[in-house]
């Protein structure tokens, strides 16, 4: 992936004290000389990668003599060490070292300019080195910072033996740390890597480090902008600075401009305050966004910032519902982990953008970004798409540590709140989630959990006066912050969905500010059903739909849908609509964010369908969406839009002449469904006609069927068609395997497995785990965490797909599950 050379910047934050206070980020920082060279090198490929322990620096460049267990990969940067053996079923995910090398070519054009090397994340504790001297550190995953690497990088270019060159090593630990956050029992892989860009920066003697502008809406429609400024100078030059400040609003228009002379200074100091006399206002409808441009300019040379902005005005009403504004918003959300199948944490910008892309076209105003601060791409894209955001530090799911964890926890908070404090689409500042979880330590201190989370909430509203505070599921703490999000999940781990609005209006007068983030479920690829609510009857009622303990497992507790659920999109879909639907008919709610817009990998759930992978997703860990995607889509999006349900679903079964639902899902007023070209019927939809908001069809199946929904709303008409069988003939017991190729293109082949009874007949209700393994030229391509990429998965509907590479010669792919004979196929 390319970037450009001079990209847009963010800000200047403050990091460890291990590390040069300072914290230029390449998106928006521009530094000039009389010349147009760039001051920006994105340091993208020609890097190379050891997983691995090493005895210092020195090992990393002494070639032949590190003996030859060393093999560096060739990768690209953003790299992550763990992209594959997160999901691996039959091995634990790697902990430790990894190391990573390359040569720098310096050319700074500044005079007395200082070079700087900028890492937007990486994990979790990390060293970098020029040749072999340390010229810093960091600690944590997921923040950014940067390391001066000037005399170092003066010191190697002189030796002759770099011939120009400067040699770069970074290595990078993601080993168990009990006094590290986020906790090793999270639900989410604490991944190892240069999984963020890095880029090499050229910045004056004196330039500039940070800058902050804060938007502050006035009574009479105005808008006052305070913009405020930190310098990086660390050889404490005393030369004066000149400013130059131009704003551009939306249409690329200047609408103010000042410039100022001052002395340099130490600290954040006001170098602007101006008045917008009517701003244009960011809302998720209108995105609207200012650019401020601000040129320091000194007898060391020029650099330019830009920075943008939005004016907007929310607020949490007591007990509800959110204004944005002064108009009533329902925040309608889902979340996100930076995760991604064959990448791990390694997500590239084109990727995170279509990924943010598909949540706004879903119709999301809302996203939680858990549990830890995320890619400034992913900020950057929300401000643009108009999405609000609840951004948090990764306490999560532990007590209180020592000194060195709080140290780290202050730490992480402060550069979150300074690296992303320009962003309008941020709205609350998490401070932890599930921080009431057992196990970390021996003993759970709910005092001292008390305590530090008042001095982390005290310090957010320091730093930032502007925005709220928020935490998830920590009953004894829910009076501490701002807004409180207790524990929900009607349907899933505890109750029956049907009780979802009782338990949210139970919970709304409890705490002054109610959000409901986190429901849902988990669903499994592919797999659909034709009596998915059967579980429902089973379930206990009044017992509370809160999740408790340990009953994210597969094993103990009450009945709940997660353990004794058949995991089908159908299942999933049904709960789905009926929390949208009520969600519509609560004027105090002020949103929920479901969880979570993309499966992803995790090393606490090793029984799931998908061994070690979160499968709640909307779509699959390869955003590939699921069925699920377009139950919200139906709700909350703008565009006219129509689907059918069960595009992955090729085999439907039943009795003979059963009358069978197909259901639609849309957003359009009315809706025509035609199976195997006749129509049957024209029906207007309503959202609290449940399921599919009354767009559902009585018909009967026959062997073959196309079924065709044409949607109209106003004068835009929209289409949706799939095909399917309807299979009558029952099945017994599942009794064998059969193998075969599915579809071939150049050097991939496709095969699928399928479980019949003894007379050969499918078995479409089959749940069962099978293992694909392979003998010969081919290579599975699997550890993707998708169900047509893993080689251990749970049959859908009696079906499991898996694909392999070959470019030569033969190979024989084999299946097997328990007590059923391996089958086999040869693939030439």
């Amino acid at each position: 992936m390319k970037r450009s050379n001079i990209v847009s910047r963010r800000e200047f934050l403050k990091t460890s004290a291990l590390v040069t206070a300072v914290a230029l980020s390449p998106r928006s920082l521009v530094a000039e000389e009389t010349s147009t060279r760039p001051n920006i090198q994105a340091l993208v490929s020609d890097w190379e990668h050891y997983r691995g322990s090493l005895g210092g620096p020195w090992e990393v460049w002494r070639g032949k003599n590190a003996g030859d267990q060393i093999r560096w990969l060739k990768v690209d940067v953003p790299h992550c060490f763990n992209a594959r053996d997160a999901v691996d079923p039959d091995e634990i995910y790697y902990r430790g070292e990894g190391w990573y090398r390359t040569n720098l070519k310096i050319n700074n054009p500044l005079p007395n300019g200082r070079t700087l090397l900028h890492f937007e994340g990486a994990g979790q504790k990390s060293r970098v080195f020029i040749e072999a001297e340390e010229v810093g550190s960091h600690i944590g995953g997921y923040d950014e910072w940067t390391v001066d690497i000037t005399e170092a990088a003066r010191k190697a270019a002189a030796n002759q033996q770099n011939k120009g060159v400067v040699p770069l090593a970074v290595v990078c630990d993601n080993s168990r740390d009990l006094e590290m956050i986020p906790s090793d029992l999270s639900d989410f892989n604490l991944y190892g890597g240069l999984y963020r860009y890095v880029s090499l920066i050229y910045v004056p003697r004196i330039s500039l480090e940070r800058l902050h502008i804060t938007p502050t809406m006035k009574e009479n429609g105005s808008t006052e902008v305070a913009i405020t400024a930190r310098l990086y100078n660390p050889m404490s030059s005393g030369d004066p600075v000149k400013f130059s400040l131009r704003l551009l609003d939306g249409s690329g228009a200047t609408i103010h401009t000042a410039t100022e002379s001052l002395g340099s200074w130490t600290g954040t100091r006001e170098i602007a305050k101006f008045v917008i006399a009517k701003p244009q206002l960011w809302s998720p409808a209108h995105p609207n966004l200012y650019r401020c441009e601000v040129t320091l300019s000194s007898a060391h040379g020029q650099m330019t910032v830009t920075e943008r902005f939005g004016v907007r005005q929310y607020k949490f009403l007591d007990h509800g519902p959110f204004q944005l504004n002064g108009e009533r918003l329902l925040l309608k959300g889902t979340q996100r982990h930076e995760d991604h199948a064959g990448l791990g944490a390694a997500m590239t910008e084109d990727l995170i953008r279509r990924e943010l892309r598909m949540v706004k076209d879903m119709g999301a105003n809302f996203i939680r970004l858990g549990h830890y601060q995320q890619s400034r791409i992913v900020l950057d894209a929300c401000d643009e798409l108009g999405i609000m955001v609840w951004e948090e530090i990764p306490w999560c799911r532990s007590g209180i540590g020592g000194e060195r964890w709080q140290e780290q926890v202050h730490r992480m908070l402060r550069n979150m709140i300074e690296q992303h404090y320009n962003h309008p689409a941020v709205i609350i500042w998490c401070l932890g989630n599930e921080n009431d979880w057992p196990g970390e330590y021996p003993s759970q201190d709910q005092r001292a959990i008390r305590t530090f989370l008042k001095q982390i909430n005290d310090e957010s509203h320091q730093l930032d006066p502007t925005r709220v505070t928020g935490i998830r599921r920590c009953e004894f703490c829910k009076d501490i912050p701002d807004v409180y999000s207790p524990s929900i999940w009607a349907g899933w781990y505890r109750g029956r969905y049907t009780e979802y609005k009782s338990s949210v209006m139970e919970e709304i007068p409890k705490v002054n500010h109610f959000l409901h983030v986190e429901w849902g479920g988990d669903s499994h690829a592919r797999r659909h059903s034709e009596d998915p609510d059967k579980v429902i009857s089973q379930i206990a009622t009044g017992k509370g739909t809160d999740e408790r303990g340990l009953d994210y497992l597969l094993s103990g507790g009450l009945t709940r849908a997660s353990r004794d659920g058949d995991w089908s999109e159908s299942y999933i879909c049904n709960l789905f609509d009926w929390h949208l639907k009520e969600q519509e008919t609560m004027p105090a709610l002020t949103g929920s964010a479901q969880w979570i817009f993309k499966d992803f990998s995790t090393p606490v759930r090793p029984e799931n369908p998908i061994p070690k992978m979160n499968q709640k997703g909307l779509t699959e860990r390869d955003l590939t969406p699921k069925e699920g995607y377009y139950v919200f889509q139906s709700y909350w999006a703008e565009k006219p839009m129509v689907h059918i349900y069960g595009h992955t679903w090729p085999v439907r079964w039943g009795e003979a002449n059963e009358l069978k639902m197909v259901k639609v899902y849309s957003n359009c007023d009315t809706v025509e469904f035609f199976l195997n070209g006749k129509s049957q019927g024209v029906k207007k939809r309503s959202s609290q006609d449940f399921p599919a908001a009354g767009l559902r069809w009585m018909v009967n199946l026959g062997l073959e069927n196309r079924v065709l929904a044409v949607g109209r709303k106003g004068s835009t008409t929209v289409e949706d068609e799939i095909s399917f069988r309807y299979q009558t003939q029952k099945w017994s017991k599942p009794a064998q395997l059969q193998l075969h190729e599915l579809s071939r293109t150049q050097d991939t082949v496709t095969v699928e497995a399928q479980l019949v009874d003894g007379n050969g007949v499918p078995c479409l209700d089959a749940r069962n785990q099978v293992r694909f393994g392979i003998a010969g030229d081919g290579v599975l391509i699997d550890d993707l965490g998708i169900n047509t990429a893993a080689r251990v998965v749970e049959l859908c509907n009696g079906r499991a797909v898996i694909s392999l590479k070959q470019s030569r010669g033969k190979s024989q792919v084999s299946v097997a599950s328990n007590d059923i004979p391996t089958a086999f196929l040869e693939v030439v």
